[in-house]
């Protein structure tokens, strides 16, 4: 790739291309595709996929088998500050927009919506035995929604922005606001709510598998919590505000980053640091795989990484090593190009689409006439040919000038040359 697309290109939508084998699952260096920092991650149970929102108002659905992203979601007006996966196969975004989305494996569009926040959601939570999702707004309420549809109950008692909210294994309910309190809930709202003053206006919450409560505030501090209400200690992990938490499923580990200090993992038991991750810039977001081995982590550069949780070592560094979805194309520099694009497009007419419409027979097809493909309603209403000139300045100029609305993420390719030697690729290979 010229130097001007490695410069210039801004999340693009690739995916990690190289793959260590754990189990059945193909983790590898990095997951691209965003065009803003990732705010929130989470995998499913059997953890073979993840969904993650970003600044870019988009959600991403990806397979951690090959690394590619399935759907990209575009609902939301403005950042997708959370993200749950569901039962069967559903997932559920919230954000800046007060609102929820529940999303189905192939669909273009929400299968519901649940609406009644007045302030942006920023955390969401399912009841253990996920017939309940929890939701966290700014407008100082919590809400527990039934997956099976109903009314909300709507839980009011934090002064101000609740961050996070988290179930403890009976059903109760924790949350966390800015107000320097985490309340804990009663299952079904029975009973007076407990409340915890805590030093400091707190951001992050989460729940061990032995049901303690790890809480995170803006003074970089993590406190445990027990049942009861108790602080039980604390532990200063950075010198700025804790942005995310994590703990592993079998209760050896948890996570925190903040935004001066980099990535942490602790003894769940004991909360003593065990390593730093150089993760580089500050993280957003952080998730366990179901097995606990490794860690994703949600980068203010755009990035989802994948790191050893026994070394610390980031995934993927031998990505020479393993299978290379680009190497059925022909070499030279649009080739390169591509490589960008090829989690989310295929060329082969027999592949189909994925997160993207397949770019076969791409020139001279009006824009979103792919059949089976769901488009945004943005992309269905524009005039717009492909052909090299506009293919072209989609790249130069970005998606969300060009095409406004459209679910691609975010990327320019500022030199012409790289430009011309995409096109010159792609009509070679989708003809």
């Amino acid at each position: 790739m010229g130097q001007g697309a490695m410069r210039a290109t801004s999340a693009i939508c690739s995916a990690a291309i190289a793959a260590f084998l754990f189990g059945t699952v193909a983790y590898g260096a990095e997951l691209r595709g965003h065009g803003g920092p990732v705010r929130a991650i989470a995998i499913t149970d059997d953890g073979l996929t993840a969904i993650t929102g970003s600044f870019d108002a988009k959600a991403i659905v990806w397979s951690l088998e090959t690394g590619e992203a399935r759907e990209v979601l575009l609902f939301h007006d403005g950042q997708v500050d959370a993200v749950a996966s569901l039962p069967q196969g559903r997932f559920a975004s919230a954000g800046a927009d007060g609102r929820i989305a529940i999303w189905e494996s192939g669909r273009g569009a929400p299968a519901s919506v649940l609406e009644g926040h007045t302030g942006p959601v920023v955390g969401l939570a399912v009841s253990p035995d996920g017939s309940t999702l929890a939701s966290a707004s700014w407008d100082a309420s919590i809400r527990l929604w039934p997956l099976a549809g109903g009314e909300p109950l709507v839980l009011e008692g934090h002064r101000g922005n609740v961050n996070a909210v988290t179930f403890l294994s009976d059903g109760t309910l924790a949350s966390a606001g800015y107000d320097a309190t985490v309340i804990l809930w009663p299952p079904g709202g029975d009973g007076a709510p407990v409340r915890v003053a805590i030093p400091a206006p707190l951001s992050t919450l989460l729940a061990t598998a032995d049901d303690r409560l790890i809480v995170g505030g803006a003074d970089g501090k993590l406190r445990e919590i027990d049942r009861e209400g108790t602080i039980r200690g604390e532990i200063t992990v950075s010198t700025g505000p804790v942005t995310a938490l994590a703990a592993s499923a079998d209760g050896s580990y948890i996570a925190t980053s903040s935004v001066k200090d980099g990535t942490r993992l602790l003894d769940a038991e004991s909360l003593e640091p065990i390593r730093t991750l150089d993760t580089g810039g500050p993280v957003w977001s952080l998730a366990f795989s179901s097995d606990g081995k490794i860690l994703l982590t949600g980068g203010a550069d755009n990035l989802v990484r994948e790191w050893d949780v026994e070394t610390g070592q980031q995934l993927g560094s031998s990505a020479a090593e393993h299978a290379d979805p680009m190497a059925a194309y022909t070499g030279g520099p649009g080739a390169e190009v591509f490589r960008a694009c090829v989690a989310c497009h295929t060329l082969d007419p027999d592949d189909g689409n994925r997160a993207g419409p397949t770019l076969h027979g791409i020139f001279g097809r009006r824009i979103a006439s792919v059949p089976g493909y769901h488009y945004s309603s943005a992309f269905r209403q524009m005039d717009i040919v492909w052909t090299p000139e506009t293919v072209s300045k989609l790249f130069e100029i970005g998606p969300s000038e060009y095409t406004p609305g459209t679910k691609m993420p975010e990327q320019v390719i500022s030199n012409p040359e790289d430009r011309a030697a995409l096109i010159r690729f792609l009509q070679a290979e989708t003809d």
